[in-house]
């Protein structure tokens, strides 16, 4: 770029000079500044300067004079003959210098050509190198927000698993001590197998010692793993498309392992009848099923069967209903104190979901709001079998913002909503009593969510969705604890 501008000033710069000069030189070649003829305002000519010709053909002649109506001169005057300057030798000098100024001309018009392609071309260039340096700079500004995005992506996942290396570690030692268990289990085995061929070959009290010893140190080693924390959800399983948009369906996690029976709720008010499906096969595949009637209609979707007894909230009413199956009567009901009802803090789809009734690995726990929380959510622990509360959690999080919620381990999940896009995003702990804002994602297939629950015997979570019962398969991520934590 410094180059075309350079000869661009050398060719201004040159054409200057050559107007200058001819400015200066060529009236003194070629005569016109050695005579000045002027003309007085009475007619008269004043010679100033210089002498004319000698010879008058050879000078401008006056042809003819007079005087306009205002007193002015005005003349008529021959220019000398063209014969008479082509011998003169300051006309042919003025020929040479303009043969060389017209070569200097086409020169300069050759070089201005020259010099505008080049300038043509540096702006081009110009142009182009201010494109690139610009998609350079996007190029480097993205580079660096790629690594800033990388680094800090990198540093979460390594502060996520940092706490893992002690449990590894743990999982270490336990797998060495489950290689152990196993060439003792094979041992006792290749025993057992040699005392049906030789009975009384052995001590059997011994035999009984060592078997029950085992026992205890593997029960021992299964108490290590607590409960775990919630990590992934499943693909939906769809297991039935029956009833209308609400409801809520389930199994009795405390059941016997020969007890599979379905539990089936239709509807979130001013109903009483729940349905008995005697196995999941069942509640696929036939209509054959025995119908309950409760002695008042369910407020909500949040009911649990727990131990042989259905647990539901009272319609209109924050009464909690303990009802038994198999005498058909009401065992136990107690009042939920302060909490809202009849759509006061319901779930952000509404349907009197005020109260909901969980289930999990520690027992019995129920979901509300309360004024003196400000709508915010209440975790209660209730003894199963009088209703009381044991012990409460508040939490910061609005009743009405949350989609539906449900108990793991004593945590309480909660989805940012009920149709869409749904993720579980907020936690609280009621073994630390803390919080924290999660990111696990699950589809709802069907748009609309109105109850989900845990079940700790099959680890699954129940819903009902949008008149479709479906399953979801949980991840928890067990934490193996210490002697000095249990």
């Amino acid at each position: 770029m410094s180059v075309a501008l350079l000869k661009i000033g050398v060719v201004l710069s040159t054409m200057a000079m050559i107007t200058n000069w001819m400015s200066q030189t060529l009236p003194s070649l070629v005569g016109l500044n050695t005579t000045k003829l002027s003309v007085t305002a009475g007619g008269t000519a004043d010679r100033s300067t210089g002498v004319l010709p000698a010879n008058p053909e050879e000078s401008w002649q006056v042809y003819s004079s007079a005087q306009d109506t205002e007193g002015r001169c005005v003349c008529t005057v021959v220019a000398p003959q063209q014969t008479m300057c082509s011998r003169d030798a300051r006309t042919k000098q003025l020929r040479q210098l303009l043969e060389k100024v017209q070569n200097m001309t086409q020169s300069i018009q050759v070089l201005d050509q020259r010099t505008q392609r080049d300038l043509q071309y540096v702006e081009r260039m110009e142009v182009q190198l201010r494109g690139l340096e610009t998609k350079f700079k996007q190029v480097e500004e993205s580079h660096k927000q790629n690594l800033a995005r990388q680094y800090r992506a990198i540093k979460a996942k390594m502060e996520e698993l940092r706490p893992l290396i002690p449990v590894l570690e743990e999982y270490k030692a336990d797998a060495k001590l489950v290689l152990q268990f196993k060439e003792e289990l094979q041992n006792l085995t290749s025993v057992l197998n040699e005392l049906q061929e030789e009975i009384g070959a052995y001590d059997y009290e011994e035999l009984q010692n060592r078997l029950s010893n085992l026992e205890e140190r593997l029960r021992a080693c299964m108490q290590k793993l607590a409960c775990g924390k919630l990590t992934g959800i499943s693909d939906p399983i769809t297991i039935k498309t029956s009833g209308s948009r609400f409801g809520s369906w389930m199994t009795d996690p405390l059941a016997p392992e020969d007890d599979n029976r379905v539990w089936y709720m239709d509807g979130y008010h001013n109903n009483r009848f729940v349905r008995e499906y005697k196995s999941l096969y069942d509640f696929m595949n036939s209509d054959n099923f025995t119908s309950h009637r409760l002695p008042h209609p369910w407020s909500g979707t949040g009911q649990v069967v727990y131990n042989g007894s259905i647990y539901f909230n009272k319609f209109q009413s924050h009464t909690i209903i303990k009802f038994d199956f198999k005498t058909s009567v009401i065992s136990k009901s107690r009042q939920l104190d302060y909490a809202g009802y009849n759509n006061m803090y319901h779930y952000s789809w509404g349907g009197h979901s005020d109260i909901d009734l969980m289930v999990d690995e520690g027992g019995l726990w129920a979901v509300y709001a309360t004024n003196q929380n400000a709508g915010n959510i209440v975790i209660s622990k209730l003894n199963p079998n009088t209703l009381q509360i044991i012990k409460s959690w508040t939490t910061n999080h609005p009743k009405r913002s949350a989609g539906e919620a449900f108990m793991i381990c004593g945590t309480l999940y909660v989805t940012n909503g009920y149709s869409g896009g749904t993720k579980v995003y907020y936690a609280f702990s009621t073994n630390s009593s803390t919080y924290e804002y999660i990111d696990i994602p699950f589809q709802n297939k069907y748009s609309h969510i109105s109850m989900l629950d845990y079940n700790p015997k099959d680890r699954a979570l129940y819903a009902w969705n949008n008149g479709h019962q479906v399953l979801y398969n949980v991840t928890l991520f067990h934490v193996i604890r210490s002697e000095q934590e249990r």
